[in-house]
C-alpha cells in the first residue's frame, strides 16, 4: 500500500478488540460470512470447539470478539469495501 502512496491505519486488534458489531460490519464490507474469514487452524478455534458454531453468524461474531486471534488477517478497508490481505495482491482491488 505504501508503495502506492497510501498510508494505512493499522488497528492492533489484540489491544483494541473489535466488538461483535464491528465484526458484523466487517463481514458486510467483505461480502463474506464470518466462517469465511476465520482461522480454523488457530488454537483458540480448535480448543473452544468453534466448528460447532460456524453456521451461526451471531455466535461467530461474539466468538471473534472473545477470541480475536481466530480472525483472518490482515483485513484492508477502504470506504465501504474490505478485502482480506492474503494473498497481498487482493489489496490492489481497493487501490
Amino acid at each position: 500500500m505504501r508503495d502506492n502512496g497510501i498510508e494505512p491505519i493499522i488497528i492492533e486488534y489484540l489491544k483494541e478488540v473489535p466488538s461483535a458489531e464491528d465484526f458484523q460490519f466487517l463481514s458486510r464490507m467483505l461480502g463474506k460470512p464470518p466462517a469465511e474469514f476465520i482461522r480454523k487452524g488457530e488454537a483458540d478455534f480448535k480448543e473452544n470447539n468453534m466448528a460447532a458454531i460456524l453456521d451461526d453468524d451471531d455466535k461467530m461474531f461474539k466468538a471473534m470478539n472473545q477470541f480475536p486471534k481466530i480472525m483472518e488477517r490482515p483485513i484492508v478497508v477502504k470506504g465501504d469495501k474490505a478485502v482480506l490481505g492474503r494473498p497481498p495482491e487482493d489489496v490492489l482491488e481497493l487501490i
